[in-house]
């Protein structure tokens, strides 16, 4: 690639042609600050603050659009351009709703980090109108106020251009514009699937998931109800984010300590049941392609792409595995083959999850998923959810020993860790089906064509004199190209595996939340996924069909995968849904 040579602040820089002098500045470990730029995803220079002066220019120009040329000369720190970032900013928190000390975002909010290091204090504002708190907390997986919103359009740029969704975006013009839906509709009224993917790029505390802390605490502190938890195997792969570990530490140990020690009855671990997940789905699958069932099959794992999936191609929910996720398989076998165990009633069992889904919030509360009469999960909590948790009871998070799941639902298998990252569904069922039907045992478990961060990703498998031809999707814009292909006969696939969120559910909309510097120019979702990999390699059971815990529970209380008790217990149903229909 050709290189071109600019000077930033006194400094040669050799950048690629056509990099802008935001990217260029950062080659010489410059940072300009932003609020609204993500590479790729919302390049619109709208907030402002990364203004920088070229020499020859008549007036500051946006470094996250302006192109660089040869023997450029910029300047990222004259007088002049720290006097334009602060007044903007002045301006910005002339309309902001400036209660820091409540907000949720505070101490990891940019808005305010900017503040800090442009010296913008108390009385540094601009006097005027500002716009009003509006609460839209329509929908059952977050919570929208306006008065925080800095018009920045991460929000609508990921939920367009990212999930190919669009339900938000700016209404209105000058200083009545707001972030908002079609028709001033409450989110909840939308086809919105709550992936949080808008939650996970806000900048300020704008965006904000429902918190059901109070409620959890309150279960604890009944004497009265016996409280389990359940936590994703991608929550691991990213808490310590939130207590200053480097970005791809494992911190299941701690996240374990932390939680029995927050009061919870029984800490146990939904790789367990994501291991229960794939003796179903495998069964299902094979079942599927042996007796002419609808193909492909799609898996069934990620609730924003199951609502998705009824919204806009509501068709194909009949491709979808009948099997719920793993979250919900957890709960229902917690409060009947645990509940048995354990000598409890369904009823006394609350049922709490800890994953890194905003979605799965909508989950828990969706038809066909109370298989005791009660529902199998009652509580589902975010990662950051669980981090606000530990820092209310006090718990010095990296202080604590690491301690392991309980049992009989604390065992999973390297192939239910995975299950986290994309094409680890995939990966995992692939380990399961092939040994079924080979009757062989696999020479290497490794099926890395269906691993990395690409969206769209395929492969073929011969396999007992089938060629199996498999898909794997992550990230709903992503989804919708993949499947277009399916329904015009472009492509032609036995299994696909969709995940709602970029990467899997390693970048979950629950997942701690990082400023836009570090999204822009760290691999998030690679250095999470290998946490799970890592994992899995390191698990001394790689198979979920070789996990002894989900054998003696097929031996002693389901049967067999496909069962009619299994069937009752891990199977749901879907929703034919319209756009705009809840």
């Amino acid at each position: 690639m050709e290189n071109i040579t600019l000077k930033i602040n006194g400094i040669e820089v050799s950048a690629p042609k056509g990099s802008t002098i935001l990217e260029a500045a950062r080659l010489a470990h410059i940072e300009i600050p932003t609020l609204c730029y993500l590479k790729d995803i919302n390049e619109i220079g709208a907030c402002r603050m990364c203004v920088v002066e070229v020499k020859g220019a008549r007036s500051l120009v946006v470094a996250c659009v302006y192109p660089v040329n040869e023997g450029m000369e910029v300047f990222t720190n004259t007088p002049k351009v720290l006097e334009s970032r602060k007044k903007t900013l002045q301006l910005l928190l002339s309309n902001h709703n400036r209660s820091c000390l409540s907000c949720v975002r505070s101490g990891n909010c940019e808005l305010q980090q900017l503040a800090k290091e442009l010296g913008v204090e108390d009385e540094g504002y601009y006097d005027g109108d500002k716009t009003p708190s509006c609460i839209d907390d329509s929908a059952v997986h977050m919570i929208r106020d306006n008065s925080k919103c800095i018009l920045c359009r991460r929000c609508s740029a990921v939920c367009e251009k990212v999930q190919g969704i669009g339900v938000i975006g700016a209404n209105e013009r000058g200083f009545a514009t707001f972030i908002g839906s079609a028709f001033e509709m409450g989110l909840g009224e939308t086809s919105c699937v709550s992936c949080g993917q808008c939650i996970a790029v806000c900048p300020t505390g704008a965006l904000q998931e429902k918190s059901q802390i109070d409620e959890v605490l309150a279960a604890i502190a009944d004497p009265s109800k016996h409280v389990i938890v359940q936590t994703a195997p991608a929550v691991r792969a990213a808490l310590g984010e939130e207590f200053g570990y480097p970005i791809g530490t494992n911190t299941e140990g701690k996240m374990a300590a932390a939680l029995r020690r927050i009061g919870f009855d029984k800490v146990f671990d939904t790789n367990f049941s994501a291991d229960l997940t794939i003796m179903e789905e495998a069964h299902e699958f094979l079942d599927r392609v042996q007796n002419g069932g609808k193909l492909p099959l799609i898996t069934s794992c990620s609730p924003g792409w199951i609502k998705y999936c009824e919204h806009y191609f509501p068709d194909m929910t009949e491709n979808l595995s009948s099997c719920k996720s793993p979250q919900q398989m957890f709960g229902a076998i917690a409060k009947s083959y645990y509940a048995e165990k354990e000598g409890l009633k369904p009823e006394d069992i609350v049922s709490v999850s800890i994953m890194p889904c905003t979605a799965k919030k909508f989950e828990v509360q969706r038809p066909d998923q109370a298989a005791n009469g009660v529902p199998d999960v009652d509580y589902s909590l975010t990662t950051r959810e669980l981090a606000r948790m530990i820092r209310k009871v006090g718990l010095k998070f990296r202080n604590l020993p690491d301690e392991g799941f309980d049992a009989p639902l604390g065992l999973g298998t390297g192939a239910a860790v995975i299950f986290g990252a994309t094409g680890g569904v995939m990966e995992a069922a692939l380990r399961t089906a092939v040994e079924t039907l080979t009757g062989e045992e696999l020479a290497s478990l490794d099926f890395t064509e269906v691993r990395g961060m690409e969206g769209i990703k395929e492969a073929t498998y011969p396999v007992a004199g089938l060629d199996v031809k498999v898909a794997v999707a992550s990230g709903l814009g992503n989804a919708r190209t993949l499947l277009k292909k399916v329904q015009s006969g472009e492509a032609d696939y036995h299994f696909i595996e969709i995940m709602g969120c970029p990467g899997g559910c390693i970048n979950g909309g629950g997942q701690p939340q990082q400023p836009g510097y570090v999204r822009n120019t760290v691999d998030i979702r690679a250095l999470r996924a290998q946490v799970l990999y890592d994992s899995d390699q390191g698990n001394p059971i790689r198979k979920s069909h070789e996990n002894p815990a989900i054998k003696e529970l097929y031996a002693t209380y389901l049967g067999e995968p496909g069962s009619e008790k299994a069937h009752h217990l891990l199977h749901t149903s879907y929703i034919k849904r319209k756009i705009n229909e809840i």
